[in-house]
């Protein structure tokens, strides 16, 4: 890859210290893409010696091991035991490995790519230390490739004028930085780039530093009257360097102040980090707006920073403000309070109000036949005439004929001649309710097995729900089975003939609740249409 410009990331090349070159011993190595760069393996077996002995180099594809030659890739070189890339890329990354008789060598190479915004990558410096006016020497050198055509170097990707190789000069502060080498190479008729960077770090003497305190010279602090605050100083010092707390000495009897001795921590450089506290308790008004100093005192120095406590501001709500959220908050709870009991006292025209919106049907898939099988005293005496013609003539009219459902009656839908008890349980398990037309001469042998059967499939079977119809008013209802008290799905509807007989009425309404949701064409006589908010 022809390379002219200034490079936009680094590659660290393994830079040879003799004609020979230096042999690549590590066995995680990072190059830089578009650089040259090449691997070496150095022998100190016997096998060296033996000219005749085949050398092979690998790579570890996905699929194993690939042997490379100049075929592979017209960036690939090899030399016996180097391997050379012009230039490398990033998808030279991988395992490589050396082959000769016994000898083996394995390689993980890493080849990171260029970056927008520098000449260097972190990953790939040189660093080293200078101490303030001794010797800063970088020099630009390579002895593997051929002579260079030129060489330049940058600091922080800066090009250096007129810099000499190497470059040397008495170190300053503003000396430190990152500095890049540049070598520029011809092969094969085309330009390449090598650069090797250093980080250069320039410190103080090593044997005295200035001490200096962390932070701000100045830090206002908000505190709370009664409550305890703890104020951290830190120093970056020397050994016999002090450290204290000032100002505060004044109040030395009083038992709420007082310091802390901290870390001490040495550094490689053989420093100290240090650091103490000033406790303070029970803050009161004595303690505000007055200075609080630190200071960090030795033969280099004095730095001093300062800590001012002030009161916490207190947030008051407004008056007016408060009023109006206590106003809104008022009436968000009156509105949810209604809107609440508008949901319990219309429940029931709210379900059949969606039902009829959405056009919901739970009877399409369930595979019964009718949706409710009815149950009545099958007697037809005169004092029982009004609860007989109640469940054969009144329920199918409306259920049925203004409101789309299927009954299942007995004395209507059963041919005579079959076994009842058979036919019964077969028909309630073909229905989806099982309506009951209570009465206080309801208990009778032929309707007991009705109750049961329909009993045996709520609580057991959970495959059909109960409706409880009161057509006259019974006040005792011991006589029914216990196991009827179980039932969660059971309602008791009261029939009152002077309120219920219109389609409008609550009783039909919740009638049409407890039945499953079924699509119900629209009635001819628009006057019977149920009213969603009606209430009698």
């Amino acid at each position: 890859m022809h390379r002219t410009e200034i490079p936009l990331a680094l590659l660290v090349l393994t830079f040879l210290g003799t004609s020979e070159g230096t042999c690549t011993s590590r066995l995680h190595i990072t190059a830089f893409e578009g650089e040259p760069f090449y691997l070496k393996y150095c022998s100190f077996s016997s096998e060296r010696e033996n000219k005749t002995t085949a050398i092979k180099w690998y790579k570890n594809e996905s699929h194993g091991l690939v042997e490379l030659n100049s075929s592979s890739s017209p960036r690939i070189i090899l030399h016996d035991y180097v391997l050379e890339f012009w230039p490398i890329e990033l998808n030279d990354s991988g395992s490589y490995s050396f082959r000769m008789g016994n000898d083996t060598h394995d390689w993980k190479l890493n080849v990171v790519g260029r970056g927008k915004h520098s000449c260097f990558t972190e990953k790939l410096v040189i660093s080293k230390v200078v101490e303030v006016k001794k010797s800063l020497h970088v020099a630009c050198e390579h002895s593997y490739y051929q002579k260079p055509v030129n060489r330049t170097l940058y600091k922080d990707c800066q090009k250096i004028e007129n810099s000499k190789n190497p470059f040397s000069k008495n170190a300053e502060f503003e000396d430190q930085g990152y500095y890049t080498c540049m070598f520029f190479l011809r092969h094969n008729g085309k330009l390449f780039n090598v650069t090797k960077t250093f980080n250069i770090t320039i410190v103080g003497d090593r044997n005295n530093i200035i001490p200096v305190l962390h932070g701000p010279k100045l830090t206002h602090v908000k505190v709370e009257l009664g409550k305890d605050i703890q104020l951290n100083c830190s120093a970056l010092m020397n050994e016999k360097d002090k450290i204290y707390w000032n100002n505060w000495k004044e109040n030395e009897n009083d038992p709420n102040i007082h310091e802390e001795e901290g870390q001490r921590i040495r550094t490689s450089e053989g420093k100290l980090l240090a650091s103490k506290a000033l406790i303070i308790k029970n803050i009161n008004e004595k303690n505000l707006n007055r200075s609080y100093s630190c200071s960090v005192v030795g033969k280099e120095g004095i730095d001093t920073k300062s800590f001012i406590l002030l009161k916490k501001d207190v947030i008051d709500i407004p008056g007016h403000v408060f009023t109006r959220g206590m106003i809104v908050a008022v009436l968000i709870s009156v509105v949810i309070v209604c809107l609440v009991t508008v949901g319990v006292i219309y429940r029931v025209d709210l379900v059949l109000f969606y039902r009829h919106f959405t056009r919901r049907d739970e009877t399409l898939t369930d595979g019964k036949i009718y949706d409710a099988f009815v149950s009545y005293l099958k007697e037809c005496r005169p004092e029982n005439g009004e609860e007989h013609a109640f469940a054969v003539e009144i329920l199918p009219r409306v259920l049925e004929k203004h409101f789309g459902y299927k009954l299942c009656i007995f004395e209507r839908d059963v041919m005579p001649g079959g076994a009842a008890v058979e036919e019964i349980h077969s028909l309630i398990e073909k229905s989806r309710r099982l309506i009951i037309v209570l009465s206080k001469s309801y208990m009778s042998n032929r309707v007991r097995y009705e109750l049961e059967s329909g009993l045996h499939a709520a609580l057991v079977e959970r495959r059909i729900k109960i409706i409880l119809i009161e057509f006259t008013p019974v006040s005792d209802f011991a006589f029914l089975p216990q196991s009827l008290k179980l039932l969660k799905s059971h309602r008791v509807l009261k029939w009152k003939a002077d309120k219920s007989e219109s389609y409008n009425s609550r009783f039909w309404k919740n009638l049409l609740y407890l039945m499953p949701a079924k699509t119900v064409k629209p009635c001819r006589d628009e006057s019977e249409v149920l009213p969603v908010f009606s209430q009698s």
